[in-house]
C-alpha cells in the first residue's frame, strides 16, 4: 500500500482508524472489546498504521483499549492521541480546557493509559478560549522536546489559530470533519495544508455512518448514541438526505464498489496530505474502507460528486 505523510515526515497509510466509537459517542450495546483489539490488530496488518484515539473517549477507557491492542505492536502504530477537551464537572457534555499546566499533565496521564513511552502524534482537541493559544502551542512543543510525542497537531482549529501555532511550532496535522456533506474546510484550510506540507486528517469522514447508505430514514438511536439529538439525524432531515446518498450509491455501481469506498475515495482525491480515518468496530468494514484507497475517481465522478447538495441540519 502507498503511504502518506504527517508534518514532519511521519508516513502513514492513506487511511488510518478512529478508535472513538469503540467506547464513546455512538450504541453502547454494539460495543465489543475483543472485536475492537480484532480491528486494531487487522488494521496494522493491512498498513491502516494511522490509529487515533483521545483522553476524552470513554473518557479514558478508548486510550486503555488502544493501550492493551497495542501491547506487542507498539513499532506497526503511529499512534495518536488528544487532550483539550474534558467532562464537564457541572452537568452532561464536554468543556475545553487547554492551559499549559493540563497539557503537561493530560500527555503523562496518557501515555500510562497507552501503556507507552511516546505518541507519534498529540493533538489539541480544542483550542481553549479562555487561554492564548500561544501559552497552549508552547506547552505542547515543550512536549516534543521532552520526547514525548515525535509531532503535535490541532482539532477544528481556524486557518488563523492554525498559522499563529505554526509560527512558534511545526504543526505535523489538522483533525477536522470533512466529507461529502461537510465541506467547511476546503475553501481555506485545506489549500494551507498543502502549501505547508501538513497532514489534513478528515474525521467522520463517511457522516457519522450515513453516507454508507446503510441508514434508513426511519432509523432510531439507542439512548447514549448522540446521533439521537443531532439535527442532520432527525427524520426531516434524514430524508431530504437521502438524496446525497443516492448519488453517491450511483457513483459507487459504476464502479463496483460501495457508497463508503466512494466517499473516502473523494477525500483521497482532495490531496496527498489527505489521510481519513474513519472509525469502526467490525472488521469487515475496516477492510471495505481500507480497500478505499485502491479506488480511483475519473474526473467527471469528481465533478458529480463536488456539485452535491449541502445537507440540511447542523453538524451539531
Amino acid at each position: 500500500m502507498t503511504t502518506r505523510q504527517l508534518g514532519g515526515g511521519i508516513e502513514v497509510g492513506p487511511i488510518g482508524l478512529g478508535c472513538m466509537g469503540m467506547t464513546h459517542a455512538y450504541d453502547a450495546s454494539l460495543r465489543d472489546e475483543a472485536e475492537s483489539v480484532r480491528v486494531i490488530h487487522r488494521a496494522l496488518d493491512l498498513g491502516a498504521t494511522l490509529i487515533d484515539t483521545a483522553d476524552v473517549y470513554g473518557p479514558f477507557t478508548n486510550e486503555e483499549l488502544v493501550g492493551r491492542a497495542l501491547a506487542g505492536r507498539r513499532d506497526r502504530a503511529v499512534l495518536a492521541t488528544k487532550c483539550g477537551y474534558r467532562s464537564n464537572p457541572d452537568g452532561p457534555g464536554l468543556v475545553k480546557q487547554a492551559d499549559p499546566a493540563y497539557v503537561r499533565a493530560s500527555i503523562d496521564a496518557s501515555l500510562q493509559r497507552l501503556g507507552v513511552d511516546h505518541v507519534d502524534l498529540y493533538q489539541l482537541h480544542r483550542v481553549d478560549p479562555a487561554v492564548p493559544l500561544e501559552d497552549t502551542w508552547g506547552a505542547f512543543a515543550e512536549v516534543v522536546a521532552a520526547g514525548k510525542a515525535r509531532a503535535v497537531g490541532l482539532s477544528e482549529a481556524t486557518l488563523d489559530e492554525i498559522q499563529r501555532a505554526h509560527a512558534i511550532h511545526p504543526v505535523a496535522s489538522v483533525q477536522s470533519e470533512l466529507s461529502l456533506w461537510t465541506r467547511d474546510w476546503l475553501a481555506d484550510v485545506l489549500p494551507w495544508c498543502r502549501e505547508n506540507g501538513v497532514a489534513f486528517l478528515p474525521f467522520s469522514p463517511l457522516g457519522r455512518g450515513f453516507l454508507t447508505g446503510a441508514m434508513g430514514t426511519d432509523r432510531a438511536f439507542e439512548k447514549g448514541d448522540f446521533r439521537a439529538a443531532n439535527p442532520r439525524f432527525q427524520p426531516q432531515a434524514l430524508t431530504a438526505n437521502q438524496a446525497i446518498v443516492d448519488a453517491v450509491r450511483a457513483v459507487a455501481a459504476r464502479h463496483g464498489g460501495t457508497p463508503a469506498q466512494i466517499a473516502l475515495a473523494w477525500l483521497l482525491a482532495q490531496g496527498p496530505q489527505v489521510v481519513p480515518i474513519p472509525g469502526t468496530k467490525r472488521v469487515e468494514r475496516l477492510e471495505e474502507n481500507v480497500a478505499a484507497a485502491g479506488l480511483v475517481l475519473s474526473a467527471g465522478d469528481l465533478a458529480e460528486l463536488d456539485a452535491l447538495p449541502a445537507p440540511v441540519g447542523a453538524r451539531y
